[in-house]
């Protein structure tokens, strides 16, 4: 299991998100969404339109953690079980403090998380998201065709990736 004092960040505390923290991640959300949409050429992306309550209500029925330092919140991931997949999602890490490792620290962690029953790891980026895509495949992640959607529609430009467990 990932150890919490191996985070990048000395001092960060990680800790499961609650619905009083959903206003500070809707604006880490936003902060880290913009540059993806303008990286994938559109605005068409479902973290730049959701409002305080959607992120409540993906705190309550998804897993979420948080990292604090010096109580700013600094990142954050969700993941949740779908059928036999763990789907992982809201990577998230504040621009100022990109590029220390957080990132990648946070998608181990939450690979970790997953139980028994997950027989793949999943999750969704954009196709013009360069360092997401490189980051995920260091990670093992390989591009797939997403699951069947219910609503038979998937974000223009996102790509599916998966990892077996």
């Amino acid at each position: 299991m990932t150890d919490l004092a191996a985070v990048p960040l000395a001092d960060a505390q990680l800790s499961e998100a609650h619905p009083s923290d959903a206003a500070e991640l809707l604006v880490l959300q936003r902060c880290c969404w913009v540059p993806e949409a303008i990286a994938n050429d559109t605005f068409e992306v479902p973290a730049l339109h959701e409002d305080l309550d959607t992120v409540r209500g993906w705190i309550e029925t998804a897993r979420t953690w948080t990292i604090r330092l010096g109580g700013r919140l600094v990142a954050a991931v969700r993941a949740r079980l779908e059928e036999d997949r763990w789907e992982i999602g809201r990577l998230m890490v504040a621009p100022d403090l990109a590029g220390q490792g957080l990132g990648r620290w946070l998608l181990a962690f939450a690979e970790q998380q997953a139980p028994p029953e997950a027989s793949s790891l999943v999750l969704y980026t954009g196709a013009g998201s360069e360092r997401n895509l490189t980051m995920y495949r260091r990670a093992g992640y390989q591009m797939t065709e997403p699951p069947a959607n219910p609503l038979g529609k998937h974000i223009r430009g996102a790509v599916c990736l998966t990892k077996r467990t």
